[in-house]
Parts: C-alpha cells; structure tokens; sequence
C-alpha cells in the first residue's frame, strides 16, 4: 500500500499591484470634482447636496477633467510596450507603470 501525498498548498501572494498612472488619474479626478466633499455630505444624509456639489464641481472644472483624461491616455498608451516597471515598493504595495 502506497501513502497518500497530502495536497499540495500554494503561498498567497503577499503583496499587491497599483498602476501609477491609473492611480494617479483617480486622485486627480476626485479633486478636481470635490468627490470627498460630497461624500461628506452623502454621509451626512444631504444626498441631494452631494450631487449638486459633484454636479457644479464637474461643470466648472471641465477642461481640467478633460486634460487629466486625455493625459492618461496618452501615458498609458506610452508605456504600454514596457511591460511591467516597478516604480516603487511600499511594504506589500508594489507602484508598477
């Protein structure tokens, strides 16, 4: 008789990836339409205030929004043929282009 072999347990991985320029956009976008003020409000029961504020945020900062937009695009389609480069490591985050 044959000993059975225990399966075969695979380590989690212990550290995870952000995309620089999508994270970077991200930040950008939430202030330039004032996510985190209206949040706030949202949180605070004032959902009719929170979109009238990301309504009027939006509105005026048009271009900026555009420009942020248009630029991560542009990034990401230049960098698209590096692979993966690791900006930097912060414990477990790993910032990869």
């Amino acid at each position: 008789m044959v000993a059975r072999r225990k399966p075969r347990r695979t380590a989690r991985k212990k550290s995870f990836n952000i995309s620089a320029i999508e994270a970077g956009t991200a930040l950008s976008l939430m202030q330039s339409t004032g996510a985190a003020t209206a949040i706030d409000e949202a949180m605070k029961g004032n959902v009719k205030g929170a979109l009238q504020t990301l309504q009027s945020n939006v509105q005026s900062q048009k271009q900026l929004i555009t420009a942020t937009l248009a630029g991560a695009f542009v990034a990401k389609a230049l960098t698209k043929g590096f692979g993966s480069v690791q900006l930097a490591k912060l414990g477990p985050v790993r910032i990869k282009v």
